[in-house]
């Protein structure tokens, strides 16, 4: 899997990183018992500190989206169910779509759209707290 990053797009690149690796395995590009590139290996190819590289990991492992295998590296774990993922991201999609739309229809560009989403993903966080 290639990896697209994007250090001006006012992401974290270990949220990038993240994201495409979820992305991968909710689409199926990525399934269980994948291994993914080593830390230095994939910071060698998409240009970024090794660090960052193991801090996205760290986090997918704490998610329980990859386990990681001292010596033997980090794998898609066995555990993550994508079609029960999948299931629900197509039940909340036509949801998301007519918000897009909406976005979209009054002006807003991509990022404002990106920045309205991760704020409202915020707020939800912080009332689950």
């Amino acid at each position: 899997m290639d990896f697209r990053l994007n250090p001006n797009s006012g992401v974290p690149i270990y949220l990038q990183l993240m994201d495409q690796i979820k992305h991968g395995i909710e689409t199926g590009a990525l399934q269980p018992g994948d291994q993914l590139p080593g830390i230095r290996k994939l910071a060698e190819t998409v240009v970024m500190n090794p660090n960052t590289v193991s801090k996205a990991y760290r986090e997918l492992e704490h998610e329980g989206y990859i386990e990681v295998r001292h010596g033997a590296g980090a794998f898609i774990s066995a555990k993550f169910h994508s079609d029960e993922v999948h299931d629900r991201m197509e039940k909340v999609r036509p949801l998301i779509e007519k918000a897009v739309a909406a976005a979209v229809k009054s002006g807003l560009t991509q990022e404002e759209i990106r920045r309205l989403m991760e704020a409202e993903l915020l707020k939800v966080e912080g009332s689950r707290s």
